[in-house]
């Protein structure tokens, strides 16, 4: 039986922020349907355990311009909008939200105090060059795996990432390598 990972959320007029917050996280995979179907998998934890989920979107998202970004401690996505303006709520129906998903409140900003990115703090990711790292050779370029923290993917469409039925996205990250620390004296 799988577990549901704690999912944060924020919005702008143009976009939607989804933070999973999942430490340690192994064989991540993330595949987002232009109709604004999120889903997510992922082993974590010292057993091992399997973590899924499955968000039906308020609205339309534009997969192509949408960007991920794995990290060690949670898997962060930029959703953009298919059309600009302020959803009331994160899924679709009129049922409660699910137990593990939070509004995201240090992104959040209220609908008349938008104005872009404004000052959100993205925690030194930058999503600057996702445009065509790797796209011309289908691989990955000169991308290579750093020790830092954050390991940054482009829009998922190379590398490890395949394109499935339709307009459809699944991207999928590697697993890291764990590295101790020498014991103190």
């Amino acid at each position: 039986m799988s577990r549901h990972p704690e999912v944060k959320w924020a919005q702008r007029n143009d976009k939607v922020f989804i933070t999973v917050q999942l430490p340690d996280s192994k064989n991540a995979k993330v595949n987002l349907e232009p109709d604004g179907v999120f889903t997510f998998s992922a082993n974590a934890g010292s057993d091992n355990k399997l973590y899924e989920l499955k968000l039906d979107l308020y609205d339309k998202v534009k997969v192509e311009e949408s960007k991920i970004n794995y990290g060690v401690r949670s898997i962060f996505c930029i959703l953009e909008k298919a059309e600009v303006g302020w959803w009331k709520k994160l899924l679709r129906g009129d049922g409660k939200a699910p137990h593990y998903l939070k509004v995201d409140w240090d992104k959040w900003v209220d609908e008349d105090e938008d104005n872009g990115l404004g000052d959100l703090d993205l925690g030194g990711m930058d999503f600057s060059n996702f445009g065509g790292m790797g796209m011309d050779d289908g691989g990955m370029g000169d991308f290579e795996d750093s020790d830092e923290e954050d390991q940054e993917v482009a829009k998922p469409t190379g590398g490890d990432a395949t394109m499935v039925e339709g307009d459809a996205i699944k991207a999928e990250a590697g697993t890291s390598e764990k590295k101790e620390a020498a014991p103190s004296t």
